[in-house]
C-alpha cells in the first residue's frame, strides 16, 4: 500500500512539473532597461497563416488589375553616390537605392495585429513585381553582401513598396567640343520591358529624386551642378512606352588639366623665344633649341590626346596645343629663314681671260697708273711670253637678280633704288627684332580671345 502511494506522489509531481513548463514557453524573455521581464510571444504562426492565405490563389505571372486598367508603378529614388566618369569609354557609374510602390488588390488583408507586413527578398520571388529596365546601362549588379539588398513590404490595403540597392555602369554620350571646360548631363533612363503604357503606367512621386552627401562620391574631374528628371514616351513598333530619365549636371574642373598640358604648352611657347636674343651666328645653340621645343610640343599632344577617346572633331584642348606648335614651329623657321638670308653670297666677280699675241721684252707694253684693272700676268712658255689680262666684269646678283625684286634685301647696295617705290622695305637682318615683339603679342591676343570665348560666350 506505502509502494502503490509513493508512486502516486511521484506521479503527481511530475504532472505539476510539466503544467508549469508548458506556461512558462508561452513567454519569452528579452532585454528591457537592462531588466529581464516576460512578455507574449509574437503570433508567427498567424503571420504564416496569413501570407499563406493570400498567395494560395495568387498568379505571380499576372499583373495586379490585368484587364481592366494599367498597373500604375511609383518611383523614388535616392542616389547614394556618382562617379568615376570615364571620358574615354563615355559611360558613368552611379550607386542607387531604386524604390518602385503600386497597389496590387490580391494582397489585402484584415488583421488586428499589424497594418503592414515588412518581409525579406525570399518573398520577391512569390509575387508579381514590375519588369524595370534600365536602357542607358552597359552592366548593373545588386547588392548581396551580407543578404540581398532588398526590401518588400505589404500593407493592408495591398499596396506593395519594393527596393533594392543597384550599382549601374551607364552610357553618357559626352560632347567634347569644349573639352576640358566642357558640361555634361548625363542620363538614367528606365523603363518597362514588356508593358507599353496601355498596361503599365511609370510616374515620379513629388520630390522623389534625393541625393546623398557628396563628400564621399567619386567626382574626381567633375562637380556635380544638379540634377532633373522627366518623362516621356516612347513609340515603338511593339506599342508606346513609357521612359522615365534622371539627368545629372555635371562641370568638368580644369584643376589637372591645367597643370598637366596648358600649363607646359605656354612655357614651351615662351621657351622658343629664347632663341630670339640668341646671337644669328650661334647656329647649333638656336637650332637645338627649336628642335627641343618642337618635340617637347608633340609630346605634349600625344599625352593630351591621351584623357580623350578617338573623336574625328576638333576639341578646345586640340586647339591650343594645335597653336602652340605652331609658333613653336614658327619659331624654328624664322632662325632658318634668318640664316638663309644672311649667308648669302657677296657680289662675284668673273674674270675674263686675254691672251695677247707674243713680243718681246723690248716691246712691252705700258700700262697708265690712271688704269683701275690689275696689270697684266707674264707668262713664260717656250721661250715666248704671252700676257693675260683679267678683266673684272662684277655681277651684282642682289641688284640684277630677285632678290631685289622681293620684300627682302640681303646687301646694303639693295637699301635703295628705284625698286622699292611702292613696296615695304624689311630688312631681314632686323627679323629677331622684329619677331621679340611679334611673337609675344599674338601669342597674348590669342590666349585672350580663347580664354575668352570658351569660358564666357
Amino acid at each position: 500500500m506505502s509502494a502503490k502511494l509513493l508512486v502516486g506522489f511521484f506521479l503527481l509531481f511530475v504532472f505539476q512539473a510539466c503544467s508549469r513548463k508548458v506556461d512558462e514557453d508561452d513567454f519569452e524573455d528579452f532585454t528591457a532597461n537592462q531588466k529581464w521581464v516576460m512578455s507574449p510571444k509574437t503570433h508567427d504562426t498567424d503571420v504564416t497563416l496569413l501570407l499563406n492565405k493570400l498567395l494560395r490563389e495568387y498568379d505571380k505571372k499576372l499583373r495586379p488589375d490585368i484587364g481592366m486598367k494599367p498597373t500604375v508603378i511609383d518611383v523614388d529614388i535616392y542616389v547614394n553616390s556618382i562617379g568615376p566618369v570615364s571620358s574615354i569609354n563615355m559611360e558613368y557609374q552611379i550607386d542607387i537605392f531604386f524604390a518602385q510602390t503600386w497597389t496590387d488588390s490580391r494582397l489585402r488583408f484584415n488583421s488586428t495585429m499589424k497594418r503592414s507586413l515588412t518581409l525579406n527578398s525570399n518573398m520577391v520571388g512569390l509575387i508579381w513585381i514590375p519588369d524595370t529596365i534600365f536602357r542607358n546601362s552597359k552592366t548593373a549588379e545588386a547588392h548581396w553582401i551580407t543578404t540581398p539588398n532588398q526590401l518588400l513590404r505589404i500593407w493592408n490595403d495591398g499596396k506593395i513598396l519594393y527596393t533594392l540597392r543597384l550599382t549601374i555602369n551607364a552610357e553618357c554620350q559626352l560632347q567634347l567640343h569644349n573639352f576640358p571646360m566642357d558640361k555634361h548631363s548625363c542620363p538614367l533612363i528606365f523603363s518597362s520591358y514588356g508593358y507599353p503604357q496601355e498596361e503599365m503606367i511609370y510616374r515620379w512621386r513629388k520630390n522623389s529624386v534625393e541625393a546623398a552627401d557628396q563628400k564621399s562620391w567619386r567626382l574626381y574631374q567633375f562637380d556635380f551642378m544638379g540634377l532633373r528628371n522627366t518623362s516621356d514616351i516612347v513609340q515603338t513598333s511593339a506599342g508606346d512606352y513609357i521612359v522615365m530619365t534622371i539627368y545629372f549636371d555635371l562641370s568638368r574642373r580644369m584643376g589637372y588639366f591645367t597643370i598637366q598640358t596648358y600649363i607646359p604648352c605656354i612655357l614651351t611657347v615662351v621657351l622658343s623665344w629664347v632663341s630670339f636674343w640668341i646671337k644669328k651666328d650661334a647656329t647649333p645653340a638656336r637650332t637645338a633649341l627649336g628642335i627641343t621645343t618642337v618635340l617637347t610640343m608633340t609630346t605634349l599632344s600625344t599625352i593630351a590626346r591621351n584623357s580623350l577617346p578617338r573623336v574625328s572633331y576638333v576639341t578646345a584642348m586640340d586647339l591650343f596645343v594645335t597653336v602652340c606648335f605652331l609658333f613653336v614651329f614658327a619659331a624654328l623657321m624664322e632662325y632658318a629663314t634668318l640664316n638663309y638670308y644672311s649667308s648669302c653670297r657677296k657680289p662675284h666677280c668673273t674674270k675674263k681671260k686675254k691672251s695677247l699675241p707674243d713680243v718681246s721684252f723690248g716691246h712691252m707694253m705700258n700700262y697708265s697708273v690712271l688704269e683701275m684693272r690689275p696689270p697684266p700676268t707674264v707668262i713664260a712658255l717656250n721661250n715666248a711670253m704671252y700676257w693675260q689680262e683679267f678683266e673684272d666684269n662684277c655681277i651684282y646678283e642682289c641688284l640684277d637678280g630677285k632678290d631685289c625684286q622681293s620684300f627682302f634685301c640681303c646687301y646694303e647696295e639693295c637699301k635703295s633704288g628705284s625698286w622699292r617705290k611702292g613696296r615695304i622695305h624689311i630688312d631681314i637682318l632686323e627679323l629677331d627684332s622684329y619677331s621679340r615683339v611679334f611673337f609675344p603679342t599674338s601669342f597674348l591676343l590669342f590666349n585672350l580671345v580663347y580664354w575668352v570665348g570658351y569660358l564666357y560666350l
